[in-house]
């Protein structure tokens, strides 16, 4: 047997053992594997529902928060479906925390809240996880004083 047909079939063995398939041939493996991913993905959509009801308090803020990099910097986008008096004042605190400038932003207050910015990262150490994680912290500091 070749290097690569014993690749192959240590592959497909591994597969068959972390699915936990009984399949004999490589079509029945690829098929139990899709389901198995198919199931895994159904558990983790129910978790984070679960986490998304049962952990949160009543009154928390439904916000969506992303963060991106950018060559220098992030690009922050954070939105709820209520108007959050006061919460952009928070949010700029936590940017100031973290050394990010304000090079750009979009905000809107009226009927929801909209922060649409860019911070530039003066101290060139962060990621954009713990950009995201300050600003959700922001969100939950300025949740529970209000």
């Amino acid at each position: 047997m070749s290097s690569r047909k014993k690749k192959k079939a240590a592959l497909y063995e591994k597969l068959r053992a972390a699915t936990n398939s009984n399949a004999m041939n490589k079509t029945s493996i690829i098929v139990d594997a899709s389901k198995y991913i198919g199931e895994l993905k159904n558990k983790v959509d129910r978790l984070n529902k679960e986490i998304g009801t049962s952990s949160a308090p009543q009154n928390s803020l439904p916000a969506q928060v992303t963060v991106e990099n950018l060559e220098k910097g992030f690009l922050i986008n954070v939105f709820s479906e209520k108007n959050c008096p006061g919460l952009l004042v928070s949010i700029l605190e936590a940017f100031e925390e973290l050394g990010l400038e304000v090079l750009d932003a979009r905000v809107s207050c009226e009927d929801n809240f909209q922060l649409e910015a860019i911070g530039g990262d003066q101290n060139q150490g962060h990621d954009a996880q713990v950009v995201k994680q300050a600003v959700l912290q922001a969100i939950h500091n300025w949740n529970q004083g209000s």
